[in-house]
């Protein structure tokens, strides 16, 4: 869209770098929900024009970004009695994508916002582990009850999850068809946040849970995340007759490849393909070249991997390069900036080597909600101080977690043959404990 050049408006500037904007595209959802809050479609004008007709609407606190990081965040703060609203890009909930794992620390997380008994119905829990080579041999199997009897593990439809958290919202909490444009500070120690329409607000408090292309990050210093040399298939088998597996994730460890597929609930089965690649390569969308590249690389693996993918529908395929941002001490830019702040991907985005992406955001947003209740109630401590202390005691929890699971998966992507047959052979039949590698899922969190 040309932009004339006597606009006032500011564009994502920062020290940095101009605008930056995200594209979504969401699956359908109800739109008579009450927590929906509906925009009409808007006609794009040159901005000076737009602005001189809109209106400036005021907010308490802004939340930017309506995936699992915005809608747990406004559902904490509900909790507590503070009122959001959540400006969300796309014109419905982003209700693509697979599944994701939760282990114990996600789903203490869901029930001390109130929304765990009600997924838990839905997913099946997952008993344990078994690690196989390519050929089929199993190398390893765990049950997670006996490495640790607290223990709890489902794969979650990310279309479930985020419908759930939605619908706990009261009525106008998310704004569709809302993304943004250009963000400032004011004068009046305000936040002026503009979006592509030309409507604007002033927030007295702005939450970026945008994504790990965060343009509320990069306004706020934060280098782009790092691509690690991976990308991965990801699906949805559907059984419409029952799936046949037992409840257990399945690792098989390649050459610079892996797999594993996990059951999710009575008739779905997550399942990914992770492979080394120098680059991202370009966007790919149709999902028979999806299907037909992914079942490309693993031909000559176990059946019953194939047989998944045969039986996944094509609008569940995905490709994605795996991204990281490792938050250096003293050269990171911290987690907030006067009153805006971040939560999720868009602070600390981590590869899915561990299942913690998910539970990581989930822990931040209570961890949030909690502080910024208290000082907004209380006015001591400052907002700003509650933001920082915010940063201060999430940094030492996410900061490790992302460069363990870099490790991890830079580890199992090995592809020298020497060092994988040491791997498969030695490593992970006698040396892997499992009960040191879900030590991380330790998370205290009570009711809210």
């Amino acid at each position: 869209m040309a932009m004339a050049s006597s606009s006032p408006s500011v564009l994502l500037k920062s020290p940095i770098s101009p605008s930056l904007a995200l594209h979504f595209h969401g699956g359908e959802f109800p739109k008579s929900q009450p927590w929906i809050r509906a925009r009409p479609r808007t006609k794009f004008y040159c901005r000076n024009v737009v602005s001189a007709q809109s209106e400036v609407r005021r907010e308490d606190i802004v939340i930017v970004g309506g995936g699992i990081a915005g809608l747990a965040t406004a559902l904490s703060l509900h909790r507590l009695g503070v009122r959001t609203l959540v400006l969300e890009q796309a014109e419905s909930l982003r209700t693509s994508g697979t599944s994701l794992t939760l282990f114990k620390n996600g789903w203490r997380v869901l029930d001390a916002i109130g929304v765990g008994n009600v997924l838990r119905t839905q997913f099946l829990e997952i008993q344990g582990m078994v690690v196989k080579s390519e050929e089929g041999k199993q190398l390893r199997s765990f049950t997670f009850k006996d490495e640790d009897e607290s223990q709890e593990v489902r794969a979650v439809e990310r279309r479930t999850l985020l419908e759930t958290l939605a619908s706990q919202l009261p009525a106008g909490t998310i704004q569709f068809s809302s993304k943004l444009e250009g963000i400032q500070r004011t004068d009046q120690d305000e936040v002026k946040l503009e979006l592509v329409d030309g409507s604007q607000l002033m927030a007295k408090i702005v939450i970026g849970c945008d994504g790990i292309r965060s343009p509320i990050a990069r306004w706020m210093g934060f280098s782009e995340p790092n691509y690690v040399g991976h990308c991965a298939f990801r699906g949805l088998a559907y059984y419409p007759n029952g799936q046949p597996h037992e409840p257990k994730v399945n690792y098989i460890y390649g050459k610079g490849l892996r797999a594993g597929y996990v059951p999710v609930s009575a008739t779905k089965v997550y399942w990914f393909v992770c492979y080394n690649s120098s680059s991202p390569g370009p966007k790919i969308t149709d999902p028979a070249v999806l299907k037909q590249q992914a079942k490309e690389l693993v031909k000559n693996w176990p059946s019953e991997l194939l047989n998944i993918m045969d039986t996944t529908p094509e609008d569940t395929l995905i490709r994605t390069p795996l991204v990281d941002r490792w938050l250096w001490p003293a050269v990171s830019p911290p987690a907030s900036s006067g009153r805006v702040v971040l939560v999720g991907d868009a602070w600390h985005p981590m590869t899915p080597n561990l299942g913690q992406g998910a539970c990581c955001a989930l822990e931040d947003a209570v961890v949030l909600a909690r502080k910024l209740a208290t000082a907004l109630k209380s006015e001591a401590p400052s907002v700003e101080e509650a933001l920082r202390s915010y940063g201060t005691e999430r940094w030492p929890r996410v900061f490790p977690l992302t460069v363990r699971a870099n490790v991890v998966g830079s580890a199992l992507q090995w592809d020298n043959p020497v060092v994988c047959s040491v791997r498969n052979n030695v490593v992970i039949p006698k040396l892997v404990r499992l009960g040191p590698l879900l030590e991380h899922t330790n998370f205290e969190c009570n009711a809210l």
